[in-house]
């Protein structure tokens, strides 16, 4: 398990820094195709003010979209206790606890730091997960809360919406200004084309690779707190064959969900963020094996 969660902290990390990169070089084209460094550094700038924005309000964005309501333990002492006793084991604050009215299974963790965290369940996860199903859920939530996983995704998220913005503009500038040969080097506009609509797909590639990344390292987190792969393994498997369909979807906060929200188009699919949950179980049986 130790060696899971450090190899998907290295590769998200490299993830992260590949987009980083990218964001970087479209700003750099940006500035040699105008003439202005000036542009290059605006560029980034823009990046990191956007990314803090994202950063700051990404929380409770996820939460109001969802409809999610906060409770008490009063409200539901077998959610709160679970809860309460993870976050104990984990050393980690009491986060506060949401439920959404939906009878789709699922659940997402969401804040910037452990003290800013909450964790929020479909009124559906909870009908049909026995005790040790539940416990391997909210420990994937709280794993998600250990690794500061949300802060590492609206990262991801923003910066991708940063490159798609910044390739919109190249686009539209080039167009605009497509026969002004005097101040426009043909190579650069060539190549500022190119980047501006591959980099919207590598982009999205990458968002997708640091959400799976997160998803696998919020899983072996959650099973060594546990000690017991097989009760999120067994969560999986009913999620798997029940759906996790939501009735109110939003593509914007969907890679904060245990599992995909969204309906199974295959578009979608092929673009999801979580990873597939049969690669999911398999890894936590490896675990459970080699425990």
């Amino acid at each position: 398990m130790y060696s899971e969660i450090t190899t998907n902290k290295r590769r998200t990390w490299l993830m992260l820094f590949l987009f980083v990169a990218l964001v970087a070089v479209i700003a750099w084209i940006f500035s040699l195709y105008f003439n202005s460094p000036d542009i290059f550094f605006a560029a980034l700038i823009g990046a990191v003010v956007y990314a803090g924005i994202m950063y700051y309000g990404g929380g409770r964005l996820s939460l109001a979209v969802s409809g999610a309501r906060e409770i008490t333990k009063q409200d539901n002492p077998r959610l709160w206790r679970t809860v309460e006793n993870l976050a104990i084991t984990d050393g980690l604050p009491m986060p506060r606890v949401f439920i959404i009215d939906d009878p789709a299974p699922n659940a997402f963790a969401t804040g910037r730091k452990p003290s800013k965290a909450a964790v929020c369940v479909t009124s559906g996860l909870l009908d049909i997960m026995d005790d040790d199903e539940l416990q391997g859920v909210m420990a994937h939530e709280m794993g998600h809360v250990k690794n500061y996983d949300m802060r590492v995704s609206m990262l991801a998220f923003a910066l991708s919406a940063v490159i798609s913005i910044l390739a919109d503009i190249i686009l539209r500038m080039t167009w605009f200004r497509g026969n002004d040969r005097e101040n426009n080097n043909q190579i650069i506009m060539i190549a500022g084309i190119v980047a501006a609509i591959l980099a919207p797909i590598v982009a999205m590639m990458i968002q997708m690779a640091v959400s799976r990344r997160r998803e696998y390292l919020a899983d072996a987190t959650g099973a060594l707190t546990t000690r017991y792969p097989e009760g999120l393994a067994s969560a999986l498997r009913k999620i798997e064959r029940t759906g996790s369909t939501l009735r109110r979807q939003n593509t914007a906060t969907a890679h904060f969900f245990f599992a995909n929200p969204l309906r199974g188009h295959s578009l979608t699919n092929l673009f999801s963020t979580h990873p597939p949950i049969e690669e999911r179980i398999a890894r936590l049986e490896n675990m459970n094996t080699h425990a």
